[in-house]
């Protein structure tokens, strides 16, 4: 979950990949998977779609057990908001979603009104055009 995302984890970030048009997106939900490389596309094994990934930095060092890196994976389920508009996240959004427009490398972003549903007002100046 996002929330349990703490910044020193993801300090070794240098980029995020984004394979969709993130614009088009209220959230992405974020996740921390053990990976065999710093850098390259991870495998994806969970329903849905992946929507990015981060790429980490030469200082990033592989966990001694294990020999993998943590790193973030931005993905979306069949039932999020962007492919079934009207069901179960038409208000509010998961616990480890954010609006992917908040993120950055080495900042793991918030939810914002967009993320959680709620209309914003136009801003002033809009025509609505």
């Amino acid at each position: 979950m996002s929330a349990l995302i703490s910044e020193d984890e993801i300090s070794h970030e240098t980029n995020l990949v984004w394979l969709e048009d993130i614009s088009r997106l209220d959230y992405v939900r974020q996740s921390l998977d053990r990976l065999p490389t710093r850098r390259s596309r991870p495998a994806y094994h969970r329903d849905g779609r992946m929507v990015g990934y981060a790429l980490l930095g030469p200082g990033a060092k592989p966990s001694r057990s294990s020999g993998t890196f943590r790193r973030r994976v931005f993905w979306l389920l069949p039932h999020d908001r962007d492919t079934d508009p009207d069901g179960l996240y038409a208000t509010g959004a998961p616990a480890e979603a954010v609006d992917a427009r908040s993120l950055a490398p080495g900042s793991k972003g918030r939810k914002t009104e967009r993320s959680e549903g709620r209309a914003q007002p136009a801003a002033a100046g809009e025509t609505g055009r």
